[in-house]
């Protein structure tokens, strides 16, 4: 059986081949035209799997953080453009898409195996999973955020004072967007501790002497000529 398996598998190459090389115009004609439509056709599941529609065609997604994203800014706004979730969560560029997509398969397994199949798995495991989205976006340099926020393109007198102020820090001190917008599109885990975070933030304002006042304008300062 294992003979004769290999025999048709071999016969069927050498009719292949001798078509191609009895007829190479025709053959590499075909071999071109069947390049093109696996690639066009490995194109568009791309394309069709990198839609909002995909995204939430699972309960999970639709009933758990699409309702959440609905609620915020980057959903609905004065000016209407909106950010989907392939655009936060996917690449833009090809390379970096097809590897996003590889790693993908594995929320597939996840999602066959009802791991957060209730509201109550998916709360427990929130953290988890938030925590791996902001590390991938710190290794990156949240450069799916980059795609429509450039910081050498914002007008800071169109911000707020402290966002301007925060900003320029964040660029002096190496920040990425991801290290101080935690929760802006999602409801933050339980337990995330963000008073940790501004603690550490008051801190390293301190120790670079930033001024308070710059944010907190009603805030206790020094008489004139004094010096704490």
């Amino acid at each position: 059986m294992r003979h004769s398996w290999l025999t048709g598998l071999l016969g069927f190459w050498r009719v292949l081949l001798k078509i191609v090389y009895s007829y190479p115009v025709a053959g590499l004609s075909a071999v071109f035209l069947g390049g093109v439509i696996s690639w066009g056709a490995f194109n568009w599941s791309l394309e069709l799997t990198n839609t909002e529609a995909f995204c939430i065609s699972c309960h999970e997604m639709e009933d758990y953080v699409y309702k959440e994203y609905r609620k915020t800014i980057h959903y609905n706004n004065r000016t209407g453009v909106r950010a989907t979730c392939p655009d936060c969560h996917v690449p833009r560029e090809w390379v970096y898409k097809v590897a996003r997509k590889v790693r993908a398969t594995n929320e597939l397994f996840h999602w066959m195996m009802g791991t957060i199949d209730s509201p109550e798995k998916f709360n427990a495991k929130r953290p988890e999973l938030a925590k791996h989205v902001w590390a991938s976006m710190e290794t990156t340099d949240s450069r799916e955020c980059r795609n429509c926020h450039g910081v050498g393109f914002m007008a800071p007198q169109a911000q707020t004072v402290e966002a301007g102020i925060m900003h320029g820090l964040g660029e002096d001190w190496g920040k990425t967007c991801i290290d101080c917008h935690k929760g802006i599109a999602h409801t933050l885990p339980r337990g995330f501790d963000k008073d940790a975070l501004m603690d550490e933030l008051h801190e390293r304002m301190e120790k670079d002497k930033i001024d308070c006042r710059q944010c907190h304008k009603n805030i206790t300062g020094a008489p004139a000529g004094d010096d704490w």
